[in-house]
């Protein structure tokens, strides 16, 4: 990344250059990107390919100002990171879903961000509703966070009869409000190993990428707001939600552009997948 995509970046994002590498301005840069950088599956269902190499992220998330999903998200976020010289690893997890069971391998894509004062963290901005704030990467006790209690639990080796998946010697699962979210593996991965995962939630009708039109980002006071198809949704720092039907698309479209950042033509609308 060139200094001038950095400055646009770190401009989006409200930030200024951060001195130094520091787990204090990690976390500043991650509460501001989950403020600024919508979690959004347009591009599903706008028939715009899903191109996870770091230059086409840049564009998206940078130049056009829009949002995306976790690979999107986190792969951009990595290459910022990596810029003002955190060291960063991409992490693959698979996502927790009804009944306990695991989602497809590289389901998730987090990112283990190492700072110069010391201490690894887990950092996430494309995961939707999960922590304001990196997680201590190897605290196993309880970490309170606005978005809830957090916990990095180890998963010991051997199959998990709850989830119906195998358990690799080092695995993490990560657990908000005593809920599992996601497991994590400990190796690291390149951007284009997701590539598979990517290409599976854009396409497949099991995804629920496919089934459904979400833009979502935190709002400054701590809470929510999420745009799922015609349905505006405010979420309050307390849990309270507040829903609205946008019957026109005058509305929508300027909800995407007043609430999100995000130009549209046309409303987007979901789009059948292909089998």
């Amino acid at each position: 990344m060139d200094a001038a995509t950095v400055d646009d970046y770190l401009r989006r994002l409200g930030a200024g250059h951060p001195a130094a590498p520091t787990s204090a301005a990690l976390r500043e840069l991650q509460l501001r990107h989950l403020r600024a950088v919508p979690f959004e599956n347009l591009s599903v269902h706008l028939g715009e390919p899903i191109e996870l190499v770091e230059e086409r992220l840049l564009e998206k998330v940078v130049g056009a100002r829009r949002g995306g999903f976790c690979y999107e998200l986190n792969g951009a976020f990595a290459a910022l990171l990596a810029a003002l010289g955190f060291e960063v690893a991409l992490l693959a997890g698979r996502v927790y879903g009804e009944g306990g069971r695991l989602g497809i391998p590289y389901d998730h894509l987090a990112l283990r961000v190492r700072t110069v004062d010391g201490g690894d963290w887990l950092a996430d901005v494309g995961f939707g509703a999960l922590s304001h704030y990196p997680l201590a990467f190897g605290e196993r006790g309880e970490q309170v966070d606005p978005g809830g209690t957090l916990r990095i639990a180890a998963v010991p080796a051997g199959d998990d009869p709850a989830s119906g998946a195998a358990a690799s010697c080092g695995d993490l699962d990560v657990v908000r409000d005593g809920e599992r979210q996601y497991r994590l593996e400990l190796r690291p991965r390149a951007l284009a190993d997701f590539a598979a995962g990517a290409w599976w939630h854009s396409t497949s009708p099991s995804s629920h990428f496919t089934r459904s039109l979400v833009c979502s980002r935190l709002t400054g006071d701590g809470g929510r707001i999420t745009l799922g198809g015609r349905t505006l949704t405010t979420t309050a720092p307390d849990g309270s939600r507040e829903a609205r039907e946008l019957d026109r698309d005058e509305e929508v479209l300027a909800v995407y552009r007043d609430r999100f950042g995000i130009a549209l033509d046309s409303v987007p609308v979901l789009r059948a997948p292909q089998r």
